[in-house]
C-alpha cells in the first residue's frame, strides 16, 4: 500500500468516524501490530467501554523509537490486518498518523499533530502497565502530559503507582502477544482464537511470517 492509498483511506476513516471536528473523547493504542491479535482489541474495547470514550484508535508505528530494534513487515500489511480487526466494531478505529510520517514514531510528536489539527478533542493514551515505569525515558514525556490523560492497563505483577497522572483500568489478562503469534507460525502450530479469523486468513494467503 502506497501513501496514496493510506491517505485515502485516512479521508475514509475520518468521514466514518465523524471525530475530527466535533470534539470527543479518543482513546489512542499504540504498538507495531505485527500482527494484530485479541489482546489488543480486548484492551482497546475494555478501556472505551469503562471511561466512557467515544472511540479507540488502535494506531501502528512507522518504526518503534526502541533502543533494541524491532523488526516488523511492511506497514501496508500491519495497516490491512487492523483493518480486517476492527471493521466489526465501530468504537474501533485506525490513526495512520505514525505511518504517514515515518520514521522513528515519538508519541509527542503524533499528539502534537494530532491536538493541533483536531484541538476540540481529548486524548486519552493507553499503556500497558509494564510500559508505566518507563514513562520517564519517554521524548518530551512532561510535555507529552499537558497534551494527553494516560490510560494505565493493569498487569499481574507491576505496580499500579506513579508519579505521573494515570487512570488505570482493569481489563481481563490474555497471556498472548504478536511475539507468541510468530512463534506459532513459524512452527506451524494454530493461532485459532488468537486473532480474528479474518487476519489469520490475511497472514495464510499473504504468506506472512513464514
Amino acid at each position: 500500500m502506497n501513501k496514496v492509498e493510506y491517505q485515502a483511506n485516512v479521508k475514509t476513516l475520518t468521514q466514518i468516524i465523524g471525530h475530527r471536528d466535533k470534539g470527543r473523547n479518543i482513546g489512542i493504542l499504540g504498538g507495531t501490530f505485527n500482527p494484530v491479535h485479541t489482546g489488543h482489541l480486548i484492551i482497546a474495547d475494555q478501556v472505551r467501554s469503562q471511561l466512557g470514550l467515544d472511540q479507540v484508535l488502535l494506531m501502528p508505528d512507522s518504526i518503534p523509537p526502541h533502543v533494541d530494534p524491532k523488526h516488523a513487515i511492511d506497514a501496508g500489511h500491519r495497516v490491512n490486518m487492523l483493518r480486517l480487526a476492527t471493521e466489526d466494531n465501530p468504537k474501533l478505529g485506525i490513526e495512520l498518523a505514525e505511518v504517514l510520517r515515518g520514521g522513528k514514531s515519538f508519541s509527542y510528536d503524533t499528539i502534537k499533530e494530532l491536538t493541533s489539527r483536531f484541538p476540540n478533542n481529548n486524548y486519552y493514551f493507553i499503556v500497558g502497565g509494564d510500559m508505566v515505569e518507563y514513562l520517564p525515558k519517554w521524548y518530551r514525556i512532561n510535555d507529552l502530559l499537558k497534551m494527553v490523560q494516560f490510560v494505565g492497563v493493569k498487569r499481574s505483577g507491576y505496580p499500579i503507582t506513579s508519579k505521573y497522572p494515570i487512570v488505570w483500568v482493569d481489563v481481563p489478562m490474555m497471556d498472548v502477544s504478536s511475539t507468541l503469534i510468530r512463534r506459532k507460525l513459524h512452527q506451524g502450530q494454530s493461532i485459532r482464537y488468537l486473532v480474528p479469523s479474518a487476519v489469520a486468513n490475511y497472514i495464510k494467503e499473504n504468506q506472512l511470517y513464514e
